[in-house]
């Protein structure tokens, strides 16, 4: 059998079989190799670094605390929400025939009415801001989900009064694009939710709910869960909306039934 034993390699013979084991995926460093670090079994790895690299850049900026702003990522500002209604009217009058147009008309309708929550969260972010970034610490910054709706509202609150804010974003099936009023250098993304909810509440001295739907729900009741079994000291819990919250969600029912005590309805 033919070895390679006795055989002289030329300089170029020598240089083509190193530019080989230089180019093989072997050799790259574990951490630069992003298809080594995407193996199912580096996912302790990647819990790992989704966790400190949002808390070693946050601790380089000072973020000392911040307030959570949640709700729902279909909520449109004034503004758009009136253009949106008036193109539907126009539409429905031109066919006024059309169910489709009517129903169309019906939630722009709705959508124009829900946009006040919008201009809310944007004042609300826009006043604990201006008040608590005003000599330069960084104390009550604003963070959300990093997306639309009230997110962007909490966000562009923020932006409006030159103050920084915090988005945590999250890779999704429907790809979901960061909102452009978050400060660049706090504007993360996350593959796990389960270190995104941990880094919502490291810092958090208050968290407000506005109204929305799954996303919300789960954050919410998340916090009041960490709250009642003592995993988190007791901070403020405000739900803004009402109306919405007292008939999406019934406590008292829930306090009737024993499902929950009389004093955790009092977690918010």
């Amino acid at each position: 059998m033919k070895t390679n034993s006795s055989r002289e390699l030329s300089p170029a013979q020598k240089q083509e079989l190193l530019r080989k084991i230089k180019a093989s995926k072997a050799y790259s460093k574990a951490y630069h190799d992003l298809e080594f670090m995407s193996k199912k079994d580096l996912r302790p790895v990647r819990l790992q670094l989704e966790l400190l690299k949002p808390e070693l850049i946050l601790r380089e900026h000072k973020i000392r605390s911040t307030i959570v702003v949640f709700g729902s990522a279909r909520l449109l500002s004034a503004h758009d929400a009136r253009v949106q209604f008036e193109e539907c009217q126009k539409l429905a009058a031109s066919q006024p025939k059309s169910a489709a147009l009517k129903r169309r008309l019906k939630r722009a309708r709705l959508r124009l009415d829900q946009s006040r929550w919008y201009e809310e969260a944007r004042r609300f972010a826009a006043l604990i801001s201006r008040a608590q970034q005003a000599d330069k610490t960084l104390e009550f910054v604003v963070v959300t989900g990093g997306g639309p709706g009230i997110m962007e509202a909490a966000n562009r609150g923020a932006w409006e009064t030159d103050a920084k804010s915090i988005g945590l974003n999250i890779t999704l099936p429907m790809e979901q694009d960061p909102n452009p009023y978050i400060s660049p250098e706090l504007s993360f993304q996350f593959h796990y939710f389960s270190l995104r909810k941990m880094h919502f509440m490291m810092r958090a001295k208050a968290l407000v709910a506005f109204p929305g739907g799954y996303g919300t729900f789960d954050e919410l009741f998340e916090t009041l869960t960490l709250v009642q079994t003592g995993k988190k000291r007791p901070l403020p819990i405000v739900l803004v909306g009402k109306s919405f919250w007292d008939r999406v969600i019934d406590f008292e029912f829930l306090a009737e039934q024993g499902m929950i005590s009389w004093e955790d309805t009092k977690l918010f």
